[in-house]
């Protein structure tokens, strides 16, 4: 049936998430979610949304939520735009603030949901590599020539390495004429927030999610935060597709997990106490690990193929992230954290492997 397939169709290749298992009695360490459950407040405010309001649409502007948002980052409500998951709202930044004559900017070695987009856009690309080391340098960017915009993780992923402040600053400093987009997916665990540039720089553009640090990745929301100017491009973009991308249960959940700052806090201390438990296990074990601010790790072991240990370890119902794709990180691991349980067995895991 692909005859009916659109040009633009027949040339994507789509983005790969990783595996949401069906086989009981994994341990997933492969998708970088939360491994504790939500704030009890949160599960609250989901149950609290009656039955005879769910026959209503939502607010399409999420006014509650931004609001939340808004009070919590030091900013205006109308700097701040939310979205269904962090994806949907880069989505959305792809299409409204990125297509220029000049490439797109981003690490090679970076989320790999950015080319899918460039090309689903019709953006053109230019992928910077990644120093020996694997950090971002930010010559390499100030020297790269005219662009359409710069996008990066921080931490980045897969590798976990944040970029510190100063940097983005001088970032920032040399590109005042492209919108800079920092994808802030796991900043809470360690890096520095580029939140508080958004007063100096109109065109920075910071982007979250609650799918991690929030453990609410299956509730699906995602907010981005910057000057009032690229907010109302996506929100051009977002009512020019579907003006209510989050719905009530969503809404009310993810107020309540922005204001339940005393459950965000201890959980956040938790997972880098256990990533850093976990870091000293691999080490111990022989592998060499990047620096991470990130909820996950990136390992290899000399001597060892990734895609092996890997298999390896599923085989002892333990379940990471391998990238075979570029060929510089197919030795490499991505290992979620997650609860101290969960790490005895990956520790296990790799004692019988490499017995």
């Amino acid at each position: 049936m692909s005859r009916y397939w659109s040009e633009i169709v027949r040339t994507l290749t789509p983005y790969v998430p990783g595996e949401q298992p069906k086989i009981d009695g994994l341990v997933k360490l492969n998708t970088n979610e939360c491994p504790y459950g939500p704030s009890e407040k949160v599960l609250a405010a989901i149950a609290g949304q009656n039955s005879e309001a769910l026959r209503l649409y939502p607010d399409p502007q999420a006014s509650a939520l931004k609001a939340a948002i808004a009070r919590r980052h030091g900013l205006a409500e109308n700097q701040v735009f939310v979205g269904n998951g962090s994806d949907e709202v880069l989505a959305h930044i792809f299409m409204g603030l990125l297509r220029h004559e000049a490439p797109l900017l981003f690490p090679d070695i970076s989320y790999s949901f950015y080319p899918v987009y460039a090309k689903l856009y019709g953006i053109a690309t230019r992928a910077i590599p990644l120093a020996g080391d694997f950090s971002l340098r930010v010559d390499d960017y100030l020297q790269a020539g005219p662009n359409g915009g710069i996008i990066f993780a921080n931490p980045n992923a897969p590798t976990g390495m944040p970029l510190p402040l100063a940097e983005i600053r001088r970032l920032l400093q040399g590109n005042p004429d492209s919108v800079v987009v920092v994808d802030e997916a796991y900043v809470d665990f360690g890096a520095e927030s580029a939140v508080g540039l958004i007063a100096e720089f109109p065109q920075l553009l910071v982007v979250h999610t609650l799918s991690k640090s929030r453990a609410l990745a299956g509730l699906r929301v995602g907010y981005a935060m910057g000057h009032a100017d690229l907010i109302e491009a996506l929100t051009r973009v977002k009512d020019s597709f579907n003006s209510y991308p989050l719905d009530r249960l969503a809404i009310a959940g993810a107020v309540a997990a922005i204001e339940d700052e005393v459950w965000f806090e201890a959980t956040c201390r938790k997972v880098i106490a256990t990533r850093e438990r976990m870091v000293a296990g691999l080490q111990a074990r022989g592998f060499q690990v990047l620096p991470s601010a990130a909820n996950f790790v990136f390992a290899q072991r000399p001597g060892s193929e990734g895609a092996a240990l890997a298999a390896g370890l599923r085989e002892h119902k333990v379940l990471v992230r391998h990238f075979r794709a570029p060929e510089r990180i197919a030795p490499f691991l991505r290992i979620s954290v997650g609860t101290e349980a969960q790490t005895d067995a990956l520790l296990a895991a790799l004692d019988a492997i490499l017995a």
